[in-house]
């Protein structure tokens, strides 16, 4: 499960990386104060989700425990970042699609029960 976890909050720090270097046509590694408070936001909330076991990835969490204007934040992020991610680490692109896609069809059989 650490391994799960540590891989989210990469991945979820990278594709908030990628929006900030759009959004402000900038180059280097520093975030910006307000992107870097979204980030670390992230990677606590990740790091305290009592579902990360259960759960392929945040946004398939039923639970929800952004909130509402930081969860309205990493939205944003993960529209623009998300399809982008595929250039970056197709592997793990991929993985997501998959498992989104798996994680519905089972949600979709257990309310159909």
């Amino acid at each position: 499960m650490r391994a799960k976890r540590e891989r989210e909050k990469r991945m979820v720090g990278e594709m908030i990386a990628l929006w900030w270097h759009a959004e402000h046509g900038t180059r280097g590694d520093e975030l910006c104060p307000e992107c870097a408070e979204l980030a670390a936001y992230a990677r606590e909330r990740s790091e305290r989700c009592p579902f990360m076991e259960e759960k392929t990835f945040c946004s398939n969490c039923r639970a929800h425990c952004y909130a509402p204007a930081m969860r309205e934040r990493i939205r944003a992020v993960m529209r623009f970042a998300g399809p982008r991610m595929i250039f970056r680490h197709p592997v793990a692109a991929l993985r997501h699609v998959y498992e989104t896609r798996a994680e519905r069809r089972r949600l979709e059989r257990e309310e159909a029960r």
